[in-house]
């Protein structure tokens, strides 16, 4: 006679780190699910996958947080494996195997084959396109590429992810097709690098070509650009955007500097005098374009004067979105052999004066908002209110439309007209227009 009934796996997968990560764990789940597995994320299962990142220090410090977390919970008796792939494992193997070697087994960003194995699952090679997302239903990432081939001196992601690869545009089609079947209505196109998308398969950057795809895929409403890179990014890009009202009139476009000493250490391949030329490109063939930016500060030789051009630039800029990061001295990367010599309290200052000075650009530029009306997509109800995004503004990070929801009922994943009523820093308050 049976006493114990036999145990179900139940595989959680975690997730740490940027959308690129996210878009992994969903391919993971999708495959793990297409093998018949029960796979939830971040939720209670008896094996665990944590999917890492190692890009700066507090990324590595929750990843590796994260993996003890388990590990105890694993000796403890409540979990009964725990695997460890993504950036941080690719990037310190070795070291988390000495360090840490109660998980199960280490894989690296390019070993998923190798990790469904040990789940006890297939490779399905025929699975173009099939993942579980975890985002709200409305919205989705689109991984267009993989790995990066610049020069970067502050950057380990060549290290985690190696070369440039594009996924071919036949794929990418099919990919937003069948998640347009799924009821999202916004495509957020993430890369390392968009600029770089398709050098290595057609020989040129095709970036144009493929969202003159994408724009004729139904349901899709919302094309979002996320992470190009200054140097060499294709300008007819912004033709197709002027042209196609179903692509956002916004760019992600990471610049961490503008004086032309720091940018050279960086090996940026670019100068104040190029980028704020291609800033102005932008507003000009765009002009209601969102520009979201980030910076670094605190990068080795970075002076006092080298900080105030880049704060009196910011300021003359008027971004419309941007996040500052403090330097993180990162081993293997071409600027770990330059000293690290601004101390980390200057670092945060420096980061802090950024932001407020953001803080009131956005200020102002949201005050020229009220009264005007806008297309918003209905993220989530939250408290009291809906809470909604423009397409100038992407998720998680930039500005929010809150709508009393005592006054109206909207659902998650519509789209709404919205007047706008009332604009703090980076919250705007609105109410909905009949259409």
């Amino acid at each position: 006679m049976r006493t114990k009934s036999l145990k179900k796996n139940k595989i959680n997968v975690v997730t740490l780190g940027c959308s690129k990560n996210v878009y992994d764990s969903e391919i993971l789940m999708g495959q793990l699910r297409a093998n018949g597995k029960e796979v939830v994320h971040e939720e209670e299962g008896n094996i665990v996958v944590i999917n890492t990142c190692g890009f700066i220090n507090n990324a590595k410090e929750e990843s590796v947080n994260t993996i003890l977390e388990y590990v105890q919970k694993k000796e403890e008796g409540d979990v009964d494996k725990v695997f460890v792939t993504g950036c941080l494992s690719e990037r310190y193997k070795p070291d988390l195997q000495k360090e840490i070697p109660h998980v199960d087994q280490y894989f690296g960003t390019t070993e998923l084959p190798g990790l469904l194995k040990v789940l006890g699952a297939d490779y399905k090679h025929e699975l173009i396109g099939e993942r579980l997302t975890t985002t709200p239903k409305n919205y989705a990432y689109l991984k267009i590429a993989e790995g990066c081939d610049r020069p970067c001196s502050f950057c380990a992601i060549p290290l985690m992810r190696g070369k440039h690869k594009s996924t071919p545009i036949e794929d990418l089609v099919i990919e937003a097709e069948k998640l347009a079947t799924k009821g999202v209505r916004e495509l957020i196109l993430i890369a390392q690098d968009l600029t770089y998308y398709g050098l290595d398969l057609y020989k040129k950057r095709n970036l144009g070509e493929l969202l003159e795809a994408l724009v004729k895929v139904e349901g899709i409403d919302w094309i979002r650009l996320h992470y190009a890179f200054p140097t060499g990014f294709p300008l007819d890009v912004l033709e197709v955007m002027k042209r196609e009202p179903k692509i956002c009139n916004y760019l992600d476009i990471p610049l961490q500097h503008i004086s032309d000493s720091i940018l050279k250490s960086m090996r940026r391949g670019t100068n104040k005098e190029k980028t704020t030329k291609l800033l102005q490109d932008f507003r000009l063939a765009v002009p209601n374009m969102a520009i979201r930016t980030t910076l670094i500060v605190g990068y080795p030789g970075e002076t006092e004067a080298h900080f105030q051009e880049l704060k009196q630039w910011v300021q003359d800029m008027r971004f419309e979105r941007l996040g500052c990061f403090t330097y993180s001295h990162e081993e293997n990367t071409h600027a770990f052999n330059l000293k690290d010599d601004v101390p980390e309290d200057v670092k945060q200052e420096r980061a802090n004066e950024i932001m407020e000075i953001q803080s009131q650009i956005s200020w102002e530029l949201n005050q020229a908002k009220i009264g005007k009306t806008y297309k918003v997509i209905i993220d989530r109800k939250e408290g009291g209110y809906f809470v909604g995004r423009t397409e100038f503004d992407s998720p998680d990070v930039d500005n929010e439309v809150l709508i009393d929801a005592s006054k109206t009922y909207l659902k998650t994943g519509e789209f709404a007209t919205v007047k706008i009523t009332e604009a703090a820093d980076f919250d705007l308050y609105g109410i909905v227009m009949p259409t």
